[in-house]
């Protein structure tokens, strides 16, 4: 596919090009469209879990006040003592004057409240006392059913759920003795709450067009009796805040649902979500219209397009293929100064640019070659000095040796040694000996200088004299010793080169007796702020090069203290020429 776009003519790829660029513009209004109808949605469900919330909160706060008024009516001093009357027998005239008072106590406690249906107290013998505007008899099958599921809460609260025995829903908990703490069950209490005028009281914030469900778990709290849209959603909606679009017997509705977070329900709306989909039909439609606008728009700036680009890349062809024939002088055409600097007009004045740049070259390239031939020359030239100069001091040496001056012969031995090793040795390694060797030269040369002023120890092992360690790294610390060290004191200066075996690696020391140095220029020396003396080979310089060969754990060390001396070690690996032994 890529080898046939390639081949096509220009007017082609641009149709191409207007297919890719309409098909992109065509998936970006979808993602756009689908942004938009997702932040519809978060916008619906903001409403909708804000109005959800309100009626949850004012639900549940009426729910509370049922739970303490069965706490406080299971709790009351009177009920207690004449239920435990009951409990404990009684005539038939001892009950009827016990019922009676219970129900006038009732009345005092608050039993009367809007939302309470009636309350149904059972005694010790299923005796059953109850008043309200709805009062009811309890079955015995409806009684068994409380008993069982306030069983388990010893006493605390337990919403009894409508079913088909009793729409309305139970506020119930078992009656215990608090007479000296007994806790003998003396009865069962149910208030019994009038959820549609609860939620009818509640959910005036909410869509009037919303349904309002109340599930727990699998079971349907509100409404008792669902109608066909709404039934079955009890495994739907559960669990945490959130909202979901479902479709149910062929239309979609828009669910919001919300956790309670006094009781194990959930709080649920659904929308029919057709009635709320005009908007975003209108913005699809809208979509349409503008999409048909930009593919118009595409297709005619796609020929003005076109003719802008391939004139001028017919007129760039035929210059090409002047040069191609061997022509390389620019011939600049009347319409390239009209021509605009796009691409097109950018590749003209590039391509002029560039054989201007090629003539350039030509003339460079004549140049280099001459320079390449000074160059050559002036290696030579500097491969001879250094041979002069070695026979300059050689000449020196055998004119002080033939006039019997032993110490000006063994300073020009030792400088001329000293000469051929800086410069004649190539290699970044050398072994510790032939290093020994050039510390050694450099000695001779200082004692003729400060004669009993230096003292020098050397105590290098022999077996780790073959180890390989950096070019000019012992001599330069010989050398900021006799800097830093002797040329301080008036009296001896001890110098003293020391190599530790470790193992895996090799410590080499140059200690002196000096003056040594205070922390702060301790730490300027370490980060390379004091310019060295003598050769001007830093300590940074060596401890970059040791690390840059052997990795970061290899290194310069140094230990000094104000009139203690100054001790710098270097921590090298066992390398033979490269090998590990």
């Amino acid at each position: 596919m890529k080898t046939l776009y390639q081949q096509l003519r220009i007017k082609f790829k641009l149709f191409v090009l207007i297919s890719a660029v309409m098909l992109t513009v065509g998936i970006l209004i979808v993602l756009i469209q689908q942004y938009a109808f997702e932040i519809y949605d978060e916008e619906i469900y903001e409403q909708s879990a804000k109005a959800l919330n309100l009626t949850s909160v004012g639900i549940e706060n009426e729910l509370r006040k049922m739970e303490q008024l069965s706490y406080r009516i299971a709790t009351d001093e009177s009920i207690q003592s004449n239920l435990t009357k009951i409990r404990n027998g009684g005539s038939q005239y001892d009950n009827f004057l016990v019922s009676a008072q219970v129900r006038e106590r009732m009345i005092d406690l608050g039993v009367l409240d809007q939302y309470v249906l009636s309350y149904q107290i059972t005694d010790a013998f299923n005796g059953e006392y109850s008043s309200g505007v709805n009062r009811v008899t309890t079955t015995g099958k409806q009684l068994r059913r409380i008993k069982r599921e306030t069983a388990g809460n010893d006493g605390g609260n337990t919403w009894i759920l409508p079913n088909e025995d009793d729409s309305a829903l139970g506020a119930a908990r078992l009656i215990r003795s608090f007479d000296q703490l007994s806790l003998e069950q003396l009865g069962t209490i149910m208030i019994r709450i009038d959820m549609e005028r609860l939620i009818r009281n509640f959910s005036l914030g909410l869509n009037r067009q919303a349904d309002f469900i109340i599930l727990n778990g699998d079971r349907m709290v509100y409404p008792i009796d669902p109608p066909e849209t709404i039934a079955g959603l009890s495994a739907l909606g559960t669990g945490e805040q959130g909202f979901q679009i479902i479709d149910r017997d062929g239309k979609r509705y828009f669910m919001t649902y919300v956790p309670s977070e006094y009781t194990s329900w959930t709080y649920l709306t659904m929308i029919p979500y057709d009635d709320i989909f005009d908007r975003i039909v209108t913005v699809k439609q809208l979509s349409v219209v503008l999409f048909g606008a930009l593919f118009l728009a595409a297709v005619i700036f796609s020929f003005r397009f076109s003719k802008g680009i391939t004139d001028p890349i017919e007129r760039l062809n035929t210059k090409m293929k002047r040069v191609q024939m061997g022509n390389f002088t620019y011939t600049e055409e009347p319409d390239d100064k009209l021509m605009p600097m796009d691409e097109a007009g950018q590749l003209h004045r590039n391509f002029r640019i560039m054989l201007q740049r090629i003539d350039e070259l030509i003339k460079e390239n004549y140049v280099k070659q001459l320079s390449i031939k000074e160059s050559e020359f002036k290696m030579l030239q500097a491969q001879i000095n250094p041979h002069f100069l070695y026979n300059t001091l050689e000449t020196i040496n055998w004119t002080a040796k033939l006039g019997g001056q032993k110490q000006i012969s063994v300073m020009v031995e030792s400088l001329g040694y000293l000469l051929r090793t800086s410069i004649g040795l190539k290699e970044p390694l050398i072994p510790l000996e032939q290093e020994l060797d050039i510390v050694s030269h450099y000695i001779n040369i200082q004692k003729i200088r400060f004669e009993e002023r230096l003292a020098f120890e050397l105590e290098i092992p022999d077996q780790l004299k073959p180890y390989s360690i950096p070019k000019l790294s012992l001599q330069p610390l010989v050398e900021n010793a006799v800097n830093y060290g002797l040329e301080q004191m008036l009296e001896c200066c001890q110098i003293k080169v020391s190599a530790t075996d470790e193992g895996d690696h090799i410590i080499l020391s140059v200690e002196d007796n000096g003056p040594g140095m205070d922390e702060s220029l301790l730490e300027q020396l370490n980060q390379g702020v004091v310019k060295p003396k003598g050769t001007g080979v830093g300590l940074r310089n060596i401890n970059e090069r040791v690390k840059l060969l052997f990795g970061e754990s290899y290194g310069v060390s140094i230990r000094s203290k104000r009139g203690e001396g100054t001790c710098v070690s270097i921590r090298l690996p066992k390398e033979v020429r490269g090998s590990h032994v």
